[in-house]
Protein backbone atom coordinates (compact mmCIF):
# COMPACT_ATOMS: atom_id res chain seq x y z
CA UNK A 1 0.00 0.00 0.00
CA UNK A 2 1.34 3.21 -0.71
CA UNK A 3 2.10 5.95 1.54
CA UNK A 4 -0.19 8.80 2.21
CA UNK A 5 2.82 11.51 3.30
CA UNK A 6 2.15 13.89 0.66
CA UNK A 7 -1.62 13.85 0.76
CA UNK A 8 -1.67 14.62 4.74
CA UNK A 9 1.56 16.86 4.51
CA UNK A 10 -0.38 18.85 2.43
CA UNK A 11 -3.46 18.68 3.62
CA UNK A 12 -2.13 19.85 7.42
CA UNK A 13 -0.05 22.99 5.76
CA UNK A 14 -2.53 24.06 3.80
CA UNK A 15 -5.58 24.21 6.55
CA UNK A 16 -2.26 25.80 9.06
CA UNK A 17 -2.10 28.55 6.61
CA UNK A 18 -5.59 28.70 6.17
CA UNK A 19 -6.93 29.50 9.88
CA UNK A 20 -3.35 31.24 10.59
CA UNK A 21 -4.38 33.58 7.69
CA UNK A 22 -8.13 34.07 8.62
CA UNK A 23 -6.67 34.05 12.74
CA UNK A 24 -4.92 37.38 11.90
CA UNK A 25 -7.30 38.43 9.21
CA UNK A 26 -4.81 39.02 6.70
CA UNK A 27 -6.53 39.20 3.24
CA UNK A 28 -4.55 38.23 0.36
CA UNK A 29 -7.43 37.61 -1.65
CA UNK A 30 -11.29 38.46 -1.29
CA UNK A 31 -13.79 35.67 -0.03
CA UNK A 32 -10.52 33.39 0.62
CA UNK A 33 -12.08 32.18 3.70
CA UNK A 34 -14.52 30.10 2.32
CA UNK A 35 -15.70 26.58 1.50
CA UNK A 36 -14.06 26.33 -2.28
CA UNK A 37 -10.77 27.36 -0.58
CA UNK A 38 -11.07 24.05 1.30
CA UNK A 39 -11.85 22.29 -1.66
CA UNK A 40 -8.25 23.73 -3.22
CA UNK A 41 -6.35 22.24 -0.52
CA UNK A 42 -7.76 19.37 -0.26
CA UNK A 43 -7.70 18.76 -4.00
CA UNK A 44 -4.34 19.72 -4.69
CA UNK A 45 -3.43 17.65 -2.11
CA UNK A 46 -4.44 14.75 -3.97
CA UNK A 47 -2.78 15.84 -6.72
CA UNK A 48 0.85 16.10 -4.64
CA UNK A 49 -0.18 12.44 -3.46
CA UNK A 50 -0.93 11.38 -7.22
CA UNK A 51 2.15 12.96 -8.98
CA UNK A 52 4.68 13.16 -6.14
CA UNK A 53 3.51 9.66 -4.03
CA UNK A 54 3.07 8.03 -8.02
CA UNK A 55 -0.38 6.82 -6.70
CA UNK A 56 -1.77 7.58 -9.87
CA UNK A 57 -5.48 6.73 -8.82
CA UNK A 58 -5.71 9.68 -7.15
CA UNK A 59 -5.00 12.53 -9.70
CA UNK A 60 -8.87 12.39 -10.82
CA UNK A 61 -9.72 13.29 -7.57
CA UNK A 62 -8.14 15.80 -7.19
CA UNK A 63 -8.22 17.51 -10.70
CA UNK A 64 -12.17 17.39 -9.69
CA UNK A 65 -12.21 18.88 -6.10
CA UNK A 66 -9.23 21.38 -7.00
CA UNK A 67 -11.41 22.34 -10.35
CA UNK A 68 -14.62 22.85 -8.69
CA UNK A 69 -12.73 24.97 -5.96
CA UNK A 70 -11.38 27.33 -8.49
CA UNK A 71 -14.64 26.76 -10.72
CA UNK A 72 -16.68 28.17 -7.38
CA UNK A 73 -13.97 31.11 -6.64
CA UNK A 74 -14.04 32.33 -10.21
CA UNK A 75 -17.41 32.06 -11.18
CA UNK A 76 -18.44 35.55 -9.80
CA UNK A 77 -14.94 37.11 -10.35
CA UNK A 78 -13.67 36.74 -13.93
CA UNK A 79 -16.73 37.76 -16.80
CA UNK A 80 -15.38 34.91 -19.28
CA UNK A 81 -15.66 32.07 -16.58
CA UNK A 82 -18.70 30.32 -17.58
CA UNK A 83 -21.42 29.27 -14.98
CA UNK A 84 -22.83 26.72 -16.29
CA UNK A 85 -22.60 22.85 -15.86
CA UNK A 86 -20.93 21.86 -18.61
CA UNK A 87 -17.96 23.93 -16.79
CA UNK A 88 -18.32 20.41 -14.24
CA UNK A 89 -18.05 18.22 -16.90
CA UNK A 90 -14.89 19.81 -18.90
CA UNK A 91 -13.38 19.58 -15.02
CA UNK A 92 -13.85 16.03 -14.83
CA UNK A 93 -12.61 15.18 -17.99
CA UNK A 94 -9.40 16.82 -17.67
CA UNK A 95 -9.07 14.91 -14.74
CA UNK A 96 -9.93 11.41 -16.65
CA UNK A 97 -7.31 12.92 -19.43
CA UNK A 98 -4.44 13.57 -16.93
CA UNK A 99 -4.89 10.50 -15.11
CA UNK A 100 -5.15 8.64 -18.18
CA UNK A 101 -1.77 10.35 -18.91
CA UNK A 102 0.22 8.42 -15.84
CA UNK A 103 -1.99 5.15 -16.06
CA UNK A 104 -3.35 4.41 -19.58
CA UNK A 105 -6.53 4.34 -18.34
CA UNK A 106 -9.90 6.22 -19.04
CA UNK A 107 -9.27 8.10 -22.04
CA UNK A 108 -12.69 6.78 -23.53
CA UNK A 109 -13.80 8.41 -20.33
CA UNK A 110 -12.52 11.63 -20.66
CA UNK A 111 -12.77 11.91 -24.11
CA UNK A 112 -16.66 11.10 -24.02
CA UNK A 113 -16.87 13.76 -21.21
CA UNK A 114 -15.19 16.39 -22.78
CA UNK A 115 -17.68 15.89 -25.74
CA UNK A 116 -20.37 15.57 -23.53
CA UNK A 117 -18.82 19.32 -21.63
CA UNK A 118 -18.37 20.97 -25.43
CA UNK A 119 -22.07 19.97 -26.11
CA UNK A 120 -23.77 21.54 -23.27
CA UNK A 121 -21.26 24.71 -23.36
CA UNK A 122 -21.96 25.28 -26.74
CA UNK A 123 -25.56 23.49 -26.69
CA UNK A 124 -27.09 26.84 -29.10
CA UNK A 125 -25.02 27.12 -31.57
CA UNK A 126 -25.10 23.54 -32.47
CA UNK A 127 -28.54 23.48 -32.38
CA UNK A 128 -28.40 26.38 -34.07
CA UNK A 129 -26.66 24.14 -36.72
CA UNK A 130 -28.69 21.53 -37.07
CA UNK A 131 -31.61 22.97 -38.59
CA UNK A 132 -31.25 20.81 -41.49
CA UNK A 133 -32.76 17.93 -39.75
CA UNK A 134 -36.27 19.38 -39.12
CA UNK A 135 -36.73 18.25 -35.88
CA UNK A 136 -38.12 20.88 -32.84
CA UNK A 137 -35.25 22.28 -30.63
CA UNK A 138 -38.21 20.63 -28.03
CA UNK A 139 -37.74 17.57 -29.23
CA UNK A 140 -34.24 18.01 -29.13
CA UNK A 141 -33.79 19.18 -25.54
CA UNK A 142 -35.77 15.93 -24.63
CA UNK A 143 -33.75 13.48 -26.67
CA UNK A 144 -30.28 14.69 -25.28
CA UNK A 145 -31.04 13.28 -21.65
CA UNK A 146 -32.36 10.07 -22.63
CA UNK A 147 -29.21 9.83 -24.77
CA UNK A 148 -27.24 10.86 -21.30
CA UNK A 149 -29.30 8.35 -19.65
CA UNK A 150 -28.91 5.75 -22.38
CA UNK A 151 -25.10 6.00 -22.45
CA UNK A 152 -24.61 6.01 -18.90
CA UNK A 153 -27.10 2.57 -18.45
CA UNK A 154 -24.69 1.32 -21.34
CA UNK A 155 -21.24 1.60 -19.27
CA UNK A 156 -23.16 0.39 -15.99
CA UNK A 157 -24.27 -2.95 -18.10
CA UNK A 158 -21.70 -3.71 -20.19
CA UNK A 159 -18.57 -6.15 -19.07
CA UNK A 160 -15.29 -4.90 -20.01
CA UNK A 161 -13.86 -6.89 -23.21
CA UNK A 162 -10.11 -8.57 -23.11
Amino acid sequence: MKTQKWFSGIVLIGFGFYFILKEFNITILPNLYTWPTLLIIIGIAFLFQGYGGKDYGVILPGVILTGFGLHFHLVNKLAIWPDHTGTFILIIALGFILQNQKTGQGLLNGLLFLLLAVLLLFYQEILGSLTFLKISPHTLNNLIPILFIIVGGYYLVSKKRK
